[in-house]
């Protein structure tokens, strides 16, 4: 159990395996629920799409199947979860602190997305930092 915390060098690039667990359940939510809302929506739409509207729903959708691929290459698809922790804190940074802030959050249209916004805690938890870091920043060769 004490080697899920340990970096694994033979199978995950020096990534502790309780990382990679994270990841692929961060996958799966994302598979599951978002890809739900979003293909259910898509397959349902009746009429014209807004431009805008449609294009939600396809980087969502889009988002979802790139998830799928996640469960499978947790480190290669490492680049949406740092997508998603960008957007929620920058999400979080721009609408919701200051509707908070001047009192207004309250019965505002954020007020029903904030729940899935404040928990980017788990991706930040589950990222691999140091191995992110060195792969997609410092482009270091394993």
């Amino acid at each position: 159990m004490r080697n899920i915390f340990k970096p694994d060098h033979e199978n995950w690039e020096g990534v502790r395996p309780i990382n990679i667990y994270l990841l692929r359940l961060l996958y799966f939510l994302m598979l599951v629920f978002l890809g739900k809302d979003a293909w259910t929506y898509i397959f349902t739409h009746k009429g014209a799409w807004d431009p805008a509207e449609a294009m939600n729903f396809s980087i969502w959708a889009s988002y979802a199947v790139l998830s799928a691929i996640g469960l499978v290459r947790p480190l290669t698809m490492l680049p949406i979860i740092m997508l998603e922790i960008l957007y929620k804190i920058i999400w979080l940074l721009l609408v919701a602190y200051p509707l908070w802030a001047s009192h207004q959050l309250a019965g505002s249209p954020a007020e029903g997305m904030v729940f899935a916004f404040l928990l980017v805690p788990l991706p930040i938890i589950a990222m691999p930092w140091k191995y992110a870091f060195n792969t997609y920043i410092l482009r270091k060769k394993k």
